[in-house]
């Protein structure tokens, strides 16, 4: 299974591509799209292309971004929520199903605490994928969302080998939902 990572931002999206195969972990691909400066409308039609172009370039299985946490202001919330939904956007256009992930979420399934730091995600998604040296933060942290969505689909499909009456259910917040 190949799982791509987004980690939205309005001036920095990171993308991570990952292969999953039985209980392994490879790496493909990881970097940036930058929308630079300028309108609005703009600068997500570049989110919206570029992450079409990584999709269509990799040609994923599946597709998981990181949820919105509520900054200070709220102005910077909203942004980040136009631009995540330009890269939702360009992920349902090529079919893919996207599992959503908080940052919480992400740092428990990679580094092993939900308080962990950037620096300690980039170190343990370069070991995890026995990466030669760190990725920059942005592809750090959409590796690291590939990574839990990896290790999420992992745990539902054990539970429902176990049960086959849960299959149907997926992960959500971090428990089996209908």
């Amino acid at each position: 299974m190949i799982i791509l990572g987004i980690d939205p931002g309005l001036r920095t999206t990171g993308f991570g591509v990952i292969q999953k195969v039985g209980n392994k972990l490879r790496y493909i691909a990881s970097g940036t799209i930058k929308s630079g400066e300028g309108d609005l409308p703009e600068r997500l039609k570049v989110i919206l292309d570029g992450v079409a172009q990584v999709a269509a370039t990799y040609k994923p299985d599946c597709a998981a971004i990181e949820k919105v946490f509520v900054n200070v202001n709220p102005q910077s919330t909203l942004l980040l929520g136009q631009a995540r939904g330009a890269a939702i956007c360009a992920l349902v256009t090529h079919e893919l199903k996207v599992a959503e992930y908080s940052p919480t979420q992400l740092k428990q399934a990679v580094v092993g605490t939900g308080r962990a730091t950037k620096a300690q995600v980039q170190d343990m998604v370069a070991r995890l994928l026995a990466l030669p040296g760190l990725p920059g933060s942005d592809a750090a942290d959409a590796l690291g969302i590939a990574i839990c969505h990896a290790h999420s689909q992992a745990t539902l499909s054990v539970v429902t080998n176990v049960h086959p009456a849960l299959s149907g259910l997926r992960m959500k917040r971090g428990r089996l939902v209908g």
